[in-house]
């Protein structure tokens, strides 16, 4: 995945506006004009609340009767004023809070969306648990965000207003201008330390991701890891991330309790001078105690949220860092598009037709050489080759994961590129070499190939690839969950699976990628027969190590190095005694040694 670029502030918060304020939504927008109100309410009533303790402070000053009696009510005028700015606050979060969720959602379904229509070459460089934590912290982060803005920051603006407006009329010019001169120290200092701090910031989010890919690599890999007992090498692996981390994490902390010290001395300067000089005015009989209370009041309940707004501040910043990541990731362009008013494929039988095909996963080294061949409807061709051969590249070429170079691939006379991508790929079916399952049910698995099967379909192509037998056998039936990427099943019971969910998705085009290579000799000639119905009255293009597996196919042709070598059936190519014939007895002479239980002497050919 490209580098993380650092975007300017608005042009990411322009970003991100659009999945709060919707066009088409307006019961969001309801919501968020309701929202304002009733935060303006709460704001209003937090201002009102000093003057009711100034009051009742001086009416306390003179304890006659009346005056203890007034300074009671005010007093319940202050509590009710207090209770009605929570009542104003807690009303307005719970009208926005659909307003944070729906933009998460909406932005979180973007980026899956997304990542869904990247090119296979992405995925496979990508780390997956570190694509996870991009997707986790920005799509949490822009709630986090929204909400900070619109009911931290605006709000405590209007209060810094309307403060200093009761000041200047009450107190005069000096108590503003240490109120604003502190205001202003406070935002530059927590501006400047927190800008320092955001590298710190940037370089934990980073190790923090390494870390987290490294875990989930390794637990992907958890069987590789046994096979070569290197759990000590995974563990060291692990711990340098973490380390790495830990010194990060341990930077980003201790520069943060330098930020709230420097906040706590300016927070303390202004209460100081502030209420020294309403003292002064005291003394000087030009105010009254209440006016002390006023003051310090105002100014306790202005540092409440400009004590948040250091941490806000600091928290949008950090948001940033995470959002940045995440429109990344949205940025990344994809490499196989639709063209414009592309139409869907028209299947009449599903012949395929590769015409002279270049294709190349680097400019610097080509795989295909101009391979050319052609599968009538219903019919089936097998490519046939070593390692390397490029025979796989054909399945990817087909399912358009890659364009190529040059040449073209037609299914019944249409180039795959002139179609909508979504409409190809409904009409191929595949049984890959590795088949990875959902950690599901084996209902789900199978029911993936047509997600709105009846329970009788699912069963019935379950009978057809051979597995039914054995799903019922199972104590929960259809109900068992096969464990992450199926490892609770059998290699051959994941290939029933996957033959299973083929067949319910009915594709006129199959692809048998190395579908039994994996298999033991006894587990392939059961897993052939289901291969057999399903390629029944289908296009069927088999890529195979295993030349036993061939023998019935139309067409038989041997890739080497991206080349077409030899093409034919198979009795007429082991007539002709070229490479073909000598794959067929090196691979018949091991046959014959496995089952016969002699060691094969390998000799260089």
């Amino acid at each position: 995945m490209a580098a993380v670029r650092k975007a300017p502030v608005w042009a990411t918060f322009r970003r991100f506006l659009p999945y709060v304020w919707p066009a088409a939504d307006v019961d969001l927008k309801l919501r968020i004009v309701l929202a304002m109100v009733l935060m303006l309410a709460a704001k209003a009533s937090v201002l009102v609340v000093p003057f009711f303790m100034k009051w009742a402070t001086d009416a306390l000053v003179r304890p006659q009767g009346p005056a203890v009696a007034l300074a009671v009510g005010l007093l319940g005028g202050y509590a009710a004023v207090r209770f009605g700015s929570s009542v104003f606050q807690y009303s307005r979060d719970a009208v926005y809070v659909r307003v944070g969720q729906r933009a998460l959602r909406r932005l979180a379904l973007s980026v899956f969306r997304h990542v869904h229509a990247l090119s296979l070459r992405f995925h496979l460089e990508r780390r997956t648990g570190g694509l996870s934590k991009i997707i986790e912290r920005g799509t949490k982060s822009i709630d986090e965000m929204l909400y900070f803005i619109m009911f931290n920051i605006a709000p405590t603006i209007l209060e810094m207003g309307a403060v200093c407006v009761i000041f200047g009329a009450a107190f005069g010019w000096k108590v503003v201008a240490i109120t604003l001169a502190c205001v202003a120290a406070y935002i530059l200092f927590t501006g400047v330390v927190t800008e320092w701090r955001a590298k710190l910031r940037r370089d934990m989010v980073e190790t923090d991701t390494r870390a987290n890919a490294r875990a989930v690599d390794s637990l992907l890999n958890y069987e590789t890891v046994k096979y070569f007992n290197n759990e000590e090498h995974e563990f060291r692996q692990y711990d340098q991330a973490l380390k790495r981390y830990e010194n990060a994490a341990t930077k980003s902390d201790g520069s943060l309790a330098l930020l709230n010290i420097g906040q706590g001395l300016l927070t303390a300067l202004c209460l100081f001078g502030c209420m020294a000089l309403v003292a002064v005015d005291i003394g000087a009989k030009r105010a009254t105690i209440g006016d002390l209370v006023l003051v310090n009041t105002m100014l306790m309940q202005l540092f409440r949220p400009l004590d948040i707004l250091g941490w806000v501040y600091r928290e949008i910043k950090q948001g940033l860092i995470d959002m940045e990541q995440l429109f990344t990731l949205l940025d990344q362009p994809m490499e196989i598009q639709d063209k414009p008013g592309a139409p869907d494929l028209a299947v009449s039988g599903g012949a395929l037709r590769f015409e002279d095909v270049h294709f190349a996963y680097e400019p610097r080294r080509e795989i295909l050489h101009g391979v050319s061949f052609t599968v009538p409807a219903g019919h089936t061709l097998a490519v046939v080759g070593p390692s390397g051969a490029g025979k796989s590249t054909l399945a990817r070429i087909l399912y358009r994961f890659y364009d190529i170079s040059a040449g073209r691939v037609c299914i019944d006379g249409q180039d795959i590129r002139d179609v909508r991508q979504d409409s190809l790929r409904r009409a191929i079916g595949i049984v890959p070499q590795d088949t990875v399952l959902f950690n599901d049910t084996i209902r789900y698995n199978i029911a993936y190939g047509r997600p709105e099967a009846s329970q009788a379909e699912i069963e019935a192509a379950a009978t057809r690839a051979q597995i039914h037998n054995f799903i019922a056998g199972l104590p929960d039936g259809y109900d068992t969950v096969v464990g992450e990427r199926g490892l609770k099943l059998s290699g051959g019971e994941k290939q029933r699976v996957a033959i299973a969910r083929t067949l319910l998705k009915n594709p006129p085009i199959l692809i048998l990628d190395e579908a039994t290579s994996a298999l033991d000799t006894r587990t392939e000639r059961e897993i052939q027969a289901a291969l057999d119905a399903a390629a029944a009255d289908r296009t069927t293009l088999i890529i195979a190590h295993r030349l036993s597996t061939v023998v019935g196919a139309d067409e038989i042709i041997v890739l080497e190095d991206g080349r077409v070598a030899e093409r034919g059936a198979h009795a007429a190519l082991l007539a002709a005694g070229g490479r073909y014939a000598a794959m067929w007895a090196a691979q018949q002479q091991e046959a014959e040694a496995a089952l016969a239980g002699m060691p094969l002497e390998i000799t260089a050919s």
